[in-house]
């Protein structure tokens, strides 16, 4: 099915579904089920065959050749220098800072830009002021991906400035990823992309009446403007967070499910640790070492430097 905003848009057709994650999904609503939507993104939005990104990751990494015992000194020296230019990297990262700050930072050398904004947060009956992260990435020279909009639409926009937005695209449905999602949205009648798990969250903060015209699922893909994005089923703090993953760019986008130094926290607690735990091993440590993670709170990583937390986190 095609569904066409204005004249001026190509028909796009939207991201493939994984019927693996659908068989191992849980139970969702029959409305919610029962409706696909689909969108096109200025730029076309095509069909992509379900993306390996585990293979994509082994392919790579790669492996040294164990039987050649005249290179395996060379091979411990390699891999020493790897983790320390891993290290480096992050440390050079434009958003590695610790600070909380709201603002805009970047764009940096791959033409992301990073916008903070503060808001409160409600879980559980529980308030909780924050600062996310809002992250818009270059797709051409014209247009631009916004990644989970937060509380102030008017920083975004600012950001984005005369560029057109192609595709708001959201890593699950709690307000830090979808609070300005229509407003940014409606700027440039870009569509949005949300599992179709998370549309009872979505109506319960935006209602009905606008809901998000792309469903995306683990091992679906996007081609937006010059870039191809894989979507990474990343269950855990809710059952539709997913993932974004531009392997040209060398980054994945993890909302709440990976932040520097831990597993993220939803307000002040874990909603199922196990299931994210699973994600983050499985889906984004298995990416290759040196690809920075920008998360929905807080600094910049790469897979590298969390890989050697994840077993204190087990």
């Amino acid at each position: 099915m095609f569904w066409k905003r204005k004249p001026k848009k190509q028909d796009g057709q939207e991201a493939t579904d994984s019927a693996a994650e659908a068989a191992a999904d849980q139970e969702v609503e029959e409305e919610d089920s029962a409706e696909a939507d689909t969108a096109d993104a200025k730029e076309p939005v095509e069909e992509s065959a379900g993306t390996d990104v585990a293979g994509k990751a082994d392919a790579e990494t790669g492996s040294s050749d164990a039987d050649a015992p005249e290179e395996s000194e060379e091979e411990s020296d390699g891999s020493e220098d790897e983790k320390k230019s891993v290290e480096e990297d992050a440390s050079a990262d434009a958003f590695a800072d610790e600070g909380e700050e709201t603002g805009v930072t970047g764009p940096d050398a791959d033409k992301i830009t990073r916008v903070r904004t503060a808001g409160v947060f409600e879980f559980d009956g529980e308030k909780h002021d924050i600062v996310s992260n809002t992250w818009i990435v270059e797709a051409d020279d014209e247009g631009v991906i916004v990644i989970d909009p937060a509380y102030d639409a008017e920083a975004v926009l600012e950001a984005v400035g005369e560029r057109e937005i192609y595709l708001v695209a959201c890593t699950n449905a709690y307000s830090p990823h979808i609070e300005s999602a229509i407003k940014v949205a409606e700027e440039s009648e870009a569509p949005i992309a949300l599992h179709p798990r998370e549309m009872r969250a979505w109506r319960r903060h935006h209602g009905a009446e606008h809901r998000p015209e792309i469903e995306v699922e683990g091992q679906g893909a996007l081609d937006i403007g010059d870039l191809h994005i894989d979507v990474l089923a990343l269950p855990g703090t809710a059952t539709g967070t997913v993932g974004y993953y531009v392997s040209e760019l060398g980054v994945v986008f993890s909302g709440d499910t990976l932040r520097k130094g831990e597993p993220g926290m939803v307000g002040s607690t874990y909603v199922d640790y196990t299931t994210q735990l699973a994600s983050i091993g499985e889906a984004l440590l298995s990416l290759p070492p040196d690809t920075r993670v920008l998360p929905d709170r807080g600094p910049a990583t790469t897979t590298g430097a969390e890989s050697k937390n994840f077993d204190s986190w087990v």
